[in-house]
């Protein structure tokens, strides 16, 4: 097992980190306090010690130094001895979850909403390993966050003590990086380490694993210790002699387009994509995890593409003849069949990343580096190039796309069985919330509306877990979202089978005043598993009912269960209740709602490519494709 140097630095990748400042600290053993903005070390770098303590405090002292303010987590035996000091922290808040998986997603969501690193405690065995789904989600959706959890005494580690898992071995696949700590002397550099690398380059998860006994020995702490990562250098700046030759090849231009990704939120580079947007005039795309990052109402925005993305998006991208990809990886939910793919286009490929350029389709022009740093660049070699050449001439382009959000916008066909639309209830609880608040989605069918039909305007407006698809991952996202943005109306978009999952934080939330708004899409059934046995399983239906909706059993009775939870619980089944049913929610801030929006489970997510085809075969309802004809 790792003991503190780094697997494989250099493909930890890369991204320029901007958590906000830390609060004020409480005085201790504090010598001085002096601002190092070169530090590797997070926080604000205090010069404190050396002072004797264990090292269950030094872990808690370390959190404190590293601007934490908030944890999410659940004692046991193994992480015990820290659950002591933690209880006498003036700045931690400490919330208590009801099962480790909530805890991990919770610090994903106060992560995405804050631009912080999420910080969950729990215990071993199978504390950690409820933690592990929640720490593949972060690692697939470049979340920085520390999971730290305890482990058995060291000189029982491999003896099949009582709750031992090997938790660094299991995790190592899906963080980037893996400590186990043996020596209480080490934990505040292991834990420095750990909040840098989390944060810095491609952000992502990262576990510390501490032994009991490193927990309850002695060790002399001090701060700011000295990291000792060796070869972990990520790139920020891009290189010039390729920006400029992205600049040439957009100037030559007849068809662009800017396929923007997660990463660009990832940067904190919202505002120059739409510098660099404006300076070229060219078309942008925001898949699924950049949604807010270019604002929709921007007459520049066509749309988002992929599976289950708009037409215009979709199109943009297989008729452009330059793709210019920013912090994207080429998801196969984006690009369909690989080989079809925007089959004349070339490509400039920036990305934080270097084993994401060229890993699944080949870059004519690599930049590696943060966003942050290559979108002004890029913006300004632009601008010179322009200069020299000439603005291309984007007009046909544009009459093309155009064309086809005029003609193939997002709708819906309102269900034949009498009960209420999804996508109505969605985009009115978007229209009736705004674009000031927070959207967090479970992952199917409501995911892909919540995405379409909401209109996002800002970054950090929209959380949802794309990479892994985990069902359960809304409500304790949603929870985390709301700690860390407490002035937000956060919703938590759920469906009743992703809802059934993770509800026991509803008991957290309630608990420690956490109001979020929880709308659960409530179609009695798997509902995206449902839609491909309709269309590609001839309508068998195996073991995709839930019993939760229009004449069923109900069972949950969603309105009762928020009851027990402490939630204030209300049900819509009707279309001319969705508009009052929000209001009333957005009216009650003292505790978490629960709605329960029956809907028909006959509606499905239009458009779509099926998987296994070129994105050139998308249909725009069953069985009806676009007439292409229309736009020669």
């Amino acid at each position: 097992m790792s003991k503190g140097t780094p697997a494989s630095p250099t493909l930890m990748a890369a991204k320029s980190p901007a958590p906000p400042a830390a609060g004020t600290k409480k005085a201790g053993t504090r010598l001085a306090s002096t601002a190092h903005s070169v530090s590797p070390v997070p926080g604000p770098n205090n010069s404190i010690g050396p002072v004797q303590m264990s090292g269950s405090q030094a872990i808690v002292r370390s959190l404190e130094e590293l601007g934490v303010d908030d944890v999410f987590g659940l004692p046991g035996g193994a992480i015990l001895p820290t659950y002591d000091p933690l209880m006498d922290s003036e700045r931690i808040n400490h919330v208590l979850v009801r099962h480790e998986q909530g805890a991990g997603h919770a610090a994903q969501g106060y992560a995405m909403v804050t631009g912080r690193t999420g910080v969950c405690i729990v215990t071993s065995g199978p504390g950690a390993t409820n933690l592990v789904t929640a720490i593949a989600d972060a690692h697939m959706d470049s979340v920085p966050m520390v999971a730290i959890t305890g482990q058995v005494a060291s000189s029982v580690i491999g003896t099949d003590a009582f709750q031992e898992a090997d938790i660094v071995g299991v995790t190592m696949p899906v963080t980037k990086h893996s400590y186990l700590v043996t020596d209480a002397q080490d934990i505040p550099r292991v834990m420095a380490e750990a909040f840098h690398l989390a944060s810095t380059g491609r952000p992502g998860p990262v576990l510390v694993d501490v032994a009991k006994d490193a927990q309850t020995g002695p060790m002399t702490f001090s701060w700011p210790p000295k990291i000792d990562l060796p070869g972990y250098r990520p790139t920020v700046k891009g290189h010039p002699k390729q920006v400029r030759e992205a600049a040439r090849l957009i100037a030559s231009s007849q068809r662009p387009v800017l396929y923007a990704g997660g990463g660009v939120i990832k940067a904190h580079a919202s505002g120059e994509l739409k510098e660099l947007a404006e300076t070229t005039g060219a078309p942008v795309v925001t898949t699924l995890t950049a949604r807010g990052a270019f604002p929709d109402s921007h007459e520049q925005h066509v749309g988002m593409p992929g599976m289950h993305g708009s037409v215009s998006a979709v199109t943009a991208l297989q008729q452009a003849d330059l793709l210019i990809v920013l912090g994207a990886r080429f998801d196969d939910r984006v690009t369909g069949v690989l080989s079809s793919f925007a089959p004349n286009a070339q490509v400039i490929h920036a990305d934080v990343d270097p084993a994401e350029i060229s890993k699944n389709r080949t870059a004519d022009v690599p930049i590696v580096g943060s966003l942050k740093e290559i979108l002004p660049d890029l913006s300004k070699a632009v601008d010179e190039e322009f200069g020299k050449t000439g603005r291309p001439v984007l007009d046909p382009w544009w009459s093309q796309l155009n064309r086809l959000r005029e003609t193939y916008p997002l709708g819906w066909t309102e269900p034949e069985d009498g009960l209420s639309a999804p996508q109505n209830v969605i985009k009115q609880i978007g229209a009736l919330t705004g674009p000031e608040g927070v959207y967090v989605a479970g992952v199917g069918q409501h995911q892909m509306w919540s995405a379409q039909f909401i209109n996002y305007e800002r970054p950090y407006s929209w959380l949802n877990s794309a990479g892994l698809g985990t069902m359960g991952y809304s409500v304790p996202a949603a929870m985390g979202a709301k700690v860390g943005n407490p002035d937000r109306t956060v919703w938590a978009i759920d469906g009743d089978g992703c809802f059934q999952m993770t509800n026991q934080e509803l008991a957290t939330c309630a608990i420690n005043n956490i109001p979020i708004k929880v709308a659960v899409i409530n179609n009695s059934s798997l509902g995206m598993v449902r839609q491909w046995q309709t269309l590609f399983y001839e309508g068998r239906y195996s073991n995709t009912d839930l019993d939760t909706g229009h004449n069923t059993r109900r069972i949950p009775d969603f309105v009762k269960l928020a009851d027990a939870y402490g939630c204030a619980g209300l049900r819509c089944e009707r279309d001319e209740d969705i508009e009052d049913t929000i209001k009333q929610a957005l009216e009650i801030n003292d505790r978490p709602v629960v709605v329960d929006f029956v809907v028909s489970p006959n509606s499905m997510v239009w458009p779509m490519v099926p998987a296994g085809v070129s994105n050139d075969l998308i249909q725009i309802a069953r069985n009806m494709t676009p007439k292409w004809e229309e736009e020669d």
